[in-house]
């Protein structure tokens, strides 16, 4: 099976739903971004974000930020750096049109992934969004499990897990970086 078997048709009716931690920002398992000292961009992500920006309709970032609720580091922090990397994203070209972020503390929180709720946010900020012309990329299960709930394409992330076998129920594709899948959607392998 091919990626041209896979991957969907995307144009500008398409929304990318993105994780942050290990898709955007290096992630360090077990620990939180705290500071935007401590946010270091993946390789290759402001590339990525600079041709998606032509793909895509709207991008949007569902993260859930636990920190926050636990009292590691406060909202205000998060916003913080929420701005400088929508300001370095922007300055490289790139374009995400809104992040939201779960700050709560309980798996039960209705916003907390693999729950709708960010995702339900964003349709309401963007009517337009369709979850079965978008894809949500990420880097745990969760993340697929939010995307296949909603009928998403998924794109798994190798930068914290090892590969998964595939077919997988809840991963569509996977590739080690999000500019590794992003020069897919241009260059498909050639078939033969």
């Amino acid at each position: 099976m091919s990626l041209l078997d896979i991957q969907p048709q995307i144009n500008k009716e398409w929304t990318l739903f993105l994780d942050r931690d290990g898709v955007i920002n290096v992630e360090t398992p077990g620990t939180y971004v705290t500071t935007w000292e401590e946010f270091v961009f993946c390789d290759g992500v402001l590339e990525a974000l600079r041709s998606l920006n032509e793909l895509f309709g709207n991008i949007v970032i569902v993260t859930n930020q636990r920190g926050v609720g636990r009292g590691i580091m406060s909202l205000d922090t998060l916003i913080d750096i929420h701005h400088r990397m929508m300001d370095e994203i922007n300055g490289a070209g790139g374009r995400v049109n809104k992040i939201y972020a779960c700050t709560a503390v309980s798996d039960d929180d209705h916003n907390r992934k693999p729950n709708s709720g960010m995702a339900m946010q964003a349709r309401e900020d963007f009517p337009e969004i369709d979850f079965k012309r978008s894809v949500m990329v990420g880097n745990s299960m969760s993340d697929m499990e939010f995307g296949k709930h909603l009928m998403m394409h998924t794109v798994f992330l190798t930068s914290k897990h090892d590969p998964y076998p595939l077919p997988h129920d809840l991963i569509d594709e996977q590739f080690d970086s999000l500019l590794m899948w992003t020069k897919s959607l241009h260059t498909p392998e050639v078939v033969g």
